[in-house]
């Protein structure tokens, strides 16, 4: 004999009860999915939708970032696909002040005051600045997610002295620009308290707002100072990893994979690059770097705890996915593989990359033509910096003073102003 089913599944009111609690998780989801997919509208296709974590698209995408964007670790394009979230999101992005130029007054110490005032207050922040934590927190939301990305300190030092060649004086001292003779007898050339020595030895340590001249030696400093990152960047990337840093942003900030779609900016030619020829060469670049090197060791080890956290095959599965996303994205843009241009064959003036110095060449991206919605989408993908930026300040400005004007008493109605008298002319 069949044993009778308790009364809790056929009572027509715990029916309706549950049917209802049904239709309401379902109504919250279609909502949450509607929300996310929104902020696309106006843009290419979603990618297939993928992800190693299957209740990351239910969380809400966070929208409030600052990104410390170190020299030389292909930050520009961190900054770019950050720059274009926000902007498809109606997010305010901070911008340095006319007299900073495009960075926040680098070298010096990030004040709020370097914050142009039509940006204000901001959810995001990506320009280059030296990391000052308590002006951030003046100026950011309590929400904030801190980001920040290194490189390897050896190829880094090869990008900045073929970059900064002419502008940092222990560099233009020496004979011939030759790597290889700096580094014999780097302090015969580096004076630690010039203009712009911080490109010279350990610019990591700099940017994030340590001492680059502290002695290696101190058993405290760097594990008290790399304590204290830890404690503010809930990510550190990696150039070398790009890819699965990407993955692990978008995991952090719940957001799509089309979020995290770019292609390469502010990459210099290959005939401005400088060769390491030897283990030496590296061995000697280390150890001038001395703190950049073991602060990169620590966060290189610390970045694959994170990936193993998420499971290293399911990172690669996303990885490949979004290597997948991008070349459908560069076939829209470019009609195949974008092909990197030196600065002066780009025709349009508004791709052109900023040219440090004549020894350097930093190549762009042209676009085919096509048609006016494709055109300004593909155009934020491959826009260098300093366009963008000033792009992004003339339209939050724009977008403030409306907002103030909309703010403006009026006066009441029926009265008119007194009527304006011309000066009396002189005799």
């Amino acid at each position: 004999m069949a044993c009778p089913l308790p009364s809790l599944f056929y009572s027509p009111k715990t029916m309706s009860r549950k049917k209802a609690l049904l239709l309401l998780l379902l109504a919250f989801s279609t909502g949450t999915l509607l929300l996310r997919q929104s902020a696309h509208l106006g843009w290419f296709p979603k990618s297939p939708s993928f992800s190693c974590a299957p209740l990351l698209s239910l969380r809400p995408k966070h929208t409030a970032v600052a990104f410390l964007k170190t020299h030389k670790t292909a930050s520009t394009t961190v900054q770019n696909l950050l720059f274009r979230f926000a902007e498809r999101h109606n997010l305010t992005v901070a911008l340095p002040h006319h007299a900073c130029d495009h960075q926040f007054c680098y070298p010096r110490n990030f004040s709020a005051r370097f914050v142009h005032p039509y940006t204000l207050p901001p959810r995001f922040i990506a320009s280059h600045l030296r990391f000052n934590r308590e002006e951030l927190r003046r100026l950011m939301p309590n929400d904030t997610i801190y980001v920040t990305i290194l490189r390897e300190p050896v190829t880094m030092f090869e990008s900045l002295f073929s970059y900064y060649n002419q502008y940092c004086p222990a560099f233009k001292r020496v004979p011939n620009g030759s790597m290889e003779v700096f580094l014999d007898n780097p302090h015969s050339y580096y004076r630690p308290n010039e203009k712009y020595a911080m490109y010279a030895r350990n610019t990591l340590v700099y940017d994030l707002g340590g001492d680059p001249e502290h002695s290696p030696g101190d058993p405290t400093y760097l594990p008290e100072f790399i304590h204290q990152m830890e404690s503010i960047f809930s990510l550190v990337m990696l150039a070398e990893y790009f890819d699965e840093s990407l993955v692990l942003l978008r995991h952090l900030l719940a957001w799509d994979l089309d979020d995290i779609l770019y292609v390469k900016l502010n990459m210099r030619s290959p005939e401005s690059k400088l060769n390491i020829t030897s283990a030496r060469q590296a061995a000697q670049i280390r150890a001038w770097n001395a703190l950049d090197a073991r602060l990169y060791d620590h966060f290189n080890a610390t970045f694959w705890q994170k990936l193993n956290e998420v499971g290293r095959d399911c990172v690669q599965k996303e990885v490949h996915a979004l290597h997948q996303a991008c070349e459908r994205l560069a076939h829209r843009c470019f009609r195949g593989q974008p092909q990197m241009r030196p600065a002066m064959q780009i025709k349009n003036k508004e791709l052109r990359p900023w040219q440090p110095s004549a020894k350097v060449d930093i190549v762009g991206y042209d676009l085919p033509g096509s048609g006016p919605p494709l055109d300004e989408q593909c155009l934020k993908l491959v826009m260098p910096e300093v366009q963008y930026s000033r792009y992004l300040l003339r339209k939050q400005s724009l977008r403030n003073r409306r907002r103030a004007a909309s703010h403006r008493p009026l006066p009441p109605r029926g009265l008119l102003r007194p009527p304006r008298h011309p000066s009396p002319k002189a005799a």
